[in-house]
């Protein structure tokens, strides 16, 4: 799944990793055109550095496992550093441009930083109520990588914000529900959304008032 280049470029962004992170991936063998070459490519990654580990689990053999992180479709990646789940989730293959998204998600697991403005951070960490954020992508959109990312780092510093990639394609269904005609589409708790990969102040100012009308 990754080409010499790929790897190389790979290993230096994962050279930098300090904490161990655990990948670990659940498919099915029932209508998953993608789950082999998810499986393959997280395999893939595991082999650049000493500190990713990856298992996988069927989503119908492992029920319980799939429900205890939210898992329900495939494929899905869910990334733990030192056992902790923060939330932040691949639905789909992310190849293409989202293949970024992988390696600095993995990247901010390992090291801790994020790169949000404090001032952000000082107003996502203040909500009380759940975010889900749902960002749906398409391997070819260069825009989409800065989308996921905001989405997996509000995530990471709050642990009332989970954050979704969801491959748009690959979840025809889901995208017609949330009326996915144009990507990145970022949707929060299934009700408000934001379209186009915007600066980080609104997408935070977004999250905020989505909490403050649950």
């Amino acid at each position: 799944m990754i080409d010499d280049k790929t790897a190389q470029q790979a290993k230096e962004v994962l050279g930098e990793l300090k904490e161990s992170v655990k990948i670990i991936t659940f498919t099915s063998k029932d209508e998953c055109m993608y789950c082999p070459q998810t499986v393959e490519l997280i395999e893939d990654i595991a082999k650049l550095s000493d500190r990713i580990s990856h298992e996988n689990h069927d989503i119908d053999k492992d029920k319980e496992l799939a429900e205890k992180y939210n898992v329900d479709k495939v494929p899905a990646i869910v990334m733990l550093v030192n056992g902790k789940d923060y939330g932040i989730r691949f639905f789909g293959i992310p190849s293409g441009y989202e293949f970024v998204s992988l390696l600095e998600s993995i990247k901010m697991l390992s090291t801790g930083e994020h790169g949000l403005n404090p001032k952000t951070v000082e107003k996502i960490t203040s909500i009380k109520k759940p975010v889900h954020i749902q960002v749906f992508i398409t391997p070819t959109c260069p825009y989409c990588p800065r989308a996921v990312m905001l989405a997996h780092k509000f995530s990471y510093v709050s642990d009332k914000i989970h954050g979704d990639m969801v491959e748009a394609i690959e979840f025809p269904e889901l995208s017609n529900k949330f009326n996915v005609m144009g990507v990145p589409r970022s949707v929060f708790n299934e009700e408000d959304f934001i379209e186009g990969a915007v600066p980080e102040k609104i997408f935070a100012d977004k999250v905020v008032e989505v909490a403050n009308n649950r």
